[in-house]
């Protein structure tokens, strides 16, 4: 039986505060939780007993048995399934730009669904490392983790101030961005290494940030005459690593 103070603790870590404070996350369902295990340390399993991960626990990891009902109250999804785990977060810190592969930078994408989406898009096109400005949406958000079906396991994201690393890239390698003055990206020549920027859903990439693209990219519009203002910023991140990996 689960009682309301358990609820409530899992229900905390769905505020950023509360997950920094305790270095913990939720993560839901047996293909997310299945996949970060991989990567991350679990402190805490609620779990149906058709759950069937008991034999990648450690003995330090608390599993709680819980019925259709427990499982319902303790989710953040409309429909969950089998398991609701509480992992600790890695220490992350620390920013770290490879030079020799392609990097994905989000300066201010603030909606978490679009967030996880790019992770899970970053993670098919093996794209190792996303960097985010402190005002991205948290990566530990519940949406986010679930948005990610699992890719947060094998996609590292930190955050830091984007201007000053972009600085101290100081020309070692190219950094595109998606502007609307940019050049067509599909008569650019693109390299598998470099910055790949994409910025905020309304706004774009910021001023400061987009002084320092080196190379600026643009997805053309086919349609003539009136069409969509914009693409989801998401969907423009899979057309972006789509073509450099392509090429």
């Amino acid at each position: 039986m689960i009682g309301k103070n358990t609820i409530k603790w899992v229900h905390s870590l769905e505020m950023k505060k509360n997950r920094k404070r305790e270095g913990l996350f939720v993560a839901e369902g047996p293909k997310v939780v299945g996949d970060l295990m991989s990567r991350f340390r679990l402190h805490t399993v609620f779990a149906t007993e058709e759950w069937n991960g008991d034999g990648k626990l450690g003995a330090e990891v608390r599993r709680h048995t819980v019925d259709d009902d427990e499982l319902r109250r303790l989710s953040f999804l409309q429909h969950p399934q089998q398991v609701v785990a509480v992992f600790e977060m890695n220490n992350e810190d620390e920013v770290k730009v490879d030079k020799d592969r392609l990097t994905i930078m989000l300066d201010g994408v603030q909606d978490p669904g679009n967030l996880g989406t790019i992770i899970r898009i970053a993670d098919w096109f093996g794209i190792d490392s996303i960097i985010c400005s402190p005002d991205t949406a948290d990566a530990y958000n519940p949406k986010v983790v679930q948005a990610t079906m699992g890719s947060l396991g094998r996609v590292r994201v930190t955050y830091s101030q984007l201007p000053p690393l972009l600085s101290s890239i100081n020309g070692e390698m190219p950094i595109y961005g998606t502007l609307l003055d940019g050049k067509d990206i599909y008569q650019t020549e693109l390299t598998r290494r470099g910055i790949i920027i994409m910025g905020n859903e309304g706004n774009g990439i910021s001023e400061e940030v987009r002084k320092m693209v080196t190379h600026p990219i643009l997805i053309p519009r086919f349609r003539q005459g009136e069409s969509a203002e914009s693409l989801n910023v998401a969907v423009a991140t899979a057309i972006t690593c789509s073509e450099f990996c392509r090429r």
